[in-house]
């Protein structure tokens, strides 16, 4: 079992958070799904993944091709497919705990100034907290990403 942790954004993009969350879980070899709610989003992001910035390229797919299970990152809004060790979520995508428990890392990106996506964000930590899967809260309010609660 692995860890859930929620970033809180108020300062960085769903867009540049994940970067980096992509970089860092590449750099351990692993797959990552990246699950969203919204397709135009969905495709937006993978625009975005292919061409900016020019030195950044992050190898990806969409879900629903012919090699879903070889991408080492795959853009979705469904279930994990390409084997990823990690699941980033954003746009208010969800994961049962379940889900959440048979991967090493789960990340849930949401946006301060949506009171939805907050409230979301909290009815996910009690529920997956109260699974049994240790959680993490990072906002960046001062600037700097910064732990302000965990739960084991």
């Amino acid at each position: 079992m692995g860890i859930v942790m929620f970033y809180h954004l108020t300062r960085s993009t769903a867009e540049q958070t994940a970067r980096v969350l992509i970089t860092r879980a590449r750099g351990q070899g692993w797959r990552l799904m990246i699950r969203g709610t919204e397709t135009a989003e969905l495709n937006r992001l993978d625009a975005r993944l292919w061409t900016t910035p020019d030195d950044s390229f992050v190898p990806h797919g969409l879900a629903g091709g012919p090699h879903d299970a070889r991408q080492p990152v795959l853009l979705g809004t469904g279930p994990v497919t390409n084997g990823a060790k990690g699941l980033l979520l954003i746009d208010g995508a969800e994961v049962d705990p379940e889900e959440a428990a048979a991967l090493e890392r789960v990340w849930i990106l949401f946006d301060a100034d949506n009171p939805d996506r907050l409230s979301q964000a909290r009815h996910q930590w009690k529920q997956l907290t109260s699974a049994g899967l240790p959680a993490q809260y990072w906002s960046e309010e001062s600037g700097k990403w910064e732990k302000k609660a965990e739960k084991a």
